[in-house]
């Protein structure tokens, strides 16, 4: 099967396998349990396709175009359609997409290479990305021209970043985090700190001293403040504040066993229910916080954060885009 006859035929799966679905899940099944029906009902689909290729003196499907037939269809049921794959490619570190067809890909190692189209037109790009708006993060979110900026965790971690209406064709910006669980030890063990850096920075964060980390895009700062956080006692009561979650503390409950990770909230189709960092910083003083951690302090919420350090959260931590 050549690459349109592939697409036409993921399409017509995807339509099929979503009105199977809505047929047969229940409102309230988990995602997991969700994605494997969804999964049985493809392959049930694909089946009836192999037998009618046959029938109709077609080249019958291999088990691993199956495979991948079905790995599609689902990415487009609950991924990025194309761009999953690249989302769940280990060695990639960022994904920029200038165009449904304007595709570059950064490897961990720097290499940088363009890779094939995500999408047949920009039109069908962004109703992915509004498909992603609607089903990932604690609420949904809007892209359209009222609201032509989109930021999203992906269920993997990644940060999702998207703009449309003020530039000429979509844009997308994906990061991936290769490093999502490191203490200090193991960023001298990267070669990142030598122990000595090692030691004094444990030191600070557990004599409580405030600490901003900055440093410019991809310069490994979201890493050094979840590899300080580490040093944290799990006895301490940490509350995380991001606009999207990135950070991920929460996730290892034998090390931050009592923390709270908030995300900023923007307006509703009726401009309603925005909820910013600032708030957010100025709510974590109410909540018993022995820190505050800020992901990203970006603006307005620079002064209810140098708040939180100066008045009794003394050991709280940010960063900053800075040289």
């Amino acid at each position: 099967m050549n690459r349109v006859e592939t697409d036409a035929l993921v399409a017509t799966l995807r339509s099929d396998v979503a009105d199977d679905l809505a047929h047969a899940a229940h409102r309230e099944m988990a995602v997991a349990d969700r994605r494997e029906l969804a999964r049985k009902l493809t392959m049930s689909r694909l089946q009836t396709v192999a037998a009618d290729r046959v029938a109709n003196g077609a080249t019958p499907l291999d088990p691993i175009q199956e495979q991948r037939l079905a790995t599609s269809v689902l990415d487009a049921l609950f991924g990025l359609g194309r761009l999953q794959a690249l989302v769940d490619d280990p060695e990639i570190e960022n994904i920029d997409v200038n165009g449904h067809d304007g595709v570059w890909i950064t490897y961990s190692d720097g290499t940088k290479k363009t890779a094939a189209s995500v999408a047949h037109s920009d039109d069908e790009l962004v109703a992915i990305l509004r498909s992603a708006a609607a089903r990932f993060g604690l609420s949904e979110r809007r892209l359209d021209l009222a609201h032509p900026e989109l930021d999203l965790t992906l269920p993997d971690g990644s940060r999702l970043s998207a703009l449309i209406s003020v530039v000429k064709r979509p844009v997308v910006s994906i990061r991936r985090h290769r490093y999502k669980d490191l203490t200090l030890d193991e960023l001298v063990g990267l070669r990142t700190l030598s122990p000595t850096m090692a030691s004094f920075l444990a030191a600070a964060v557990r004599a409580r001293k405030n600490i901003v980390v900055g440093g410019a895009m991809n310069a490994g700062k979201t890493t050094l403040i979840r590899a300080l956080a580490s040093a944290v006692p799990p006895r301490e009561r940490i509350v995380t504040i991001e606009q999207t979650f990135e950070l991920g503390l929460d996730e290892d409950r034998v090390r931050h066993p009592d923390l709270v990770a908030l995300e900023s909230r923007s307006a509703n189709a009726e401009g309603v229910g925005e909820i910013s960092m600032a708030r957010l910083v100025r709510r974590a003083l109410r909540m018993n916080a022995d820190r505050v951690i800020v992901g990203e302090v970006l603006g307005d919420e620079v002064l209810p954060m140098l708040n939180a350090m100066s008045q009794g959260r003394s050991g709280s931590m940010c960063t900053i885009h800075a040289d």
